[in-house]
């Protein structure tokens, strides 16, 4: 069995494939900085017991979490994991200005779309994660760029957080446009107003690319932001980070630079 780790800000993902390449199963840990390596490592071995981890590949964004998981990965399955960065072979080219800043995940995304039935075609991946995030490869598979902005909860935090009246209140459906109450034109600026913002900037970034683009939405509520987009998206698929990292992990398996820890 492939384990893909995905560490987010919020969640760490963790997907397993087996050796066709078949998404088998999936669990979720909060991403807790306070948590040990050790304290890590017997999380993984009461999820993971009745599974044999032949391999793995890490992206993280949480610096704080890098070297415990990456740690903790190994010595529970006594392999040596693959850890994403700019530099992995990961089958594109980042052209952005400083692909050192590039999250892992955002190149795990450029990976999975760069080939098969998108390659030659500019493809704009939405990411709809603790930050909204536009992952822009323009047809000749490279990482061109992208977008960043707060992401749902994050922005429901916020007003809950800086506003002395306004309540923490849940992502869900906004019944209307006009809200008739506190929490309704909460939902309405944050839901509405994300699907507005998603439909306003793929539109700007096609004018940029100089073509149109196929959308792709991954992330938790991609689904839930659907419903108000005036352009639907192409596609989604909840599990594209993770299958971009198998593909990066089969692309370095061999590799034995990328091999080595950290």
């Amino acid at each position: 069995m492939l384990l893909a780790v995905d560490i987010g800000n919020t969640n760490i993902t963790l997907g397993l494939f087996d050796k066709s390449g078949q998404y088998i199963n999936e669990f979720r840990l909060t991403s807790d900085k306070d948590l040990s390596q050790q304290e890590y490592e017997i999380l993984l071995k009461s999820l993971f017991k009745d599974y044999k981890i032949d391999g793995c590949v890490i992206a993280s964004v949480v610096e704080e979490l890098n070297e415990k998981l990456h740690f903790a990965v190994d010595n529970v399955f006594s392999i040596k994991s693959i850890f994403v960065t700019h530099e992995t072979v990961t089958g594109i080219k980042i052209v952005a200005d400083n692909p050192k800043e590039v999250g892992a995940d955002r190149i795990a995304n450029a990976a999975a779309v760069a080939r098969g039935k998108y390659n030659n075609k500019s493809v704009i991946v939405v990411d709809f994660g603790t930050a909204t995030t536009f992952d822009i490869i323009n047809s000749k598979g490279e990482f061109c760029g992208g977008v960043i902005a707060p992401g749902l909860n994050t922005q429901l935090k916020c007003l809950e957080k800086v506003t002395s009246k306004l309540p923490r209140i849940e992502a869900s459906i906004s019944p209307r446009a006009v809200g008739h109450n506190t929490q309704e034109a909460i939902l309405s600026g944050v839901i509405r107003g994300t699907a507005c913002m998603v439909d306003g900037l793929i539109e700007q970034c096609e004018k940029e690319l100089g073509e149109k683009a196929v959308i792709i939405a991954t992330g938790g509520y991609c689904g839930l932001i659907s419903n108000y987009l005036k352009r639907p998206f192409d596609e989604v698929n909840p599990i594209l980070t993770l299958e971009g990292l198998r593909q990066i992990y089969y692309l370095n398996k061999n590799n034995t630079i990328n091999s080595n820890r950290m």
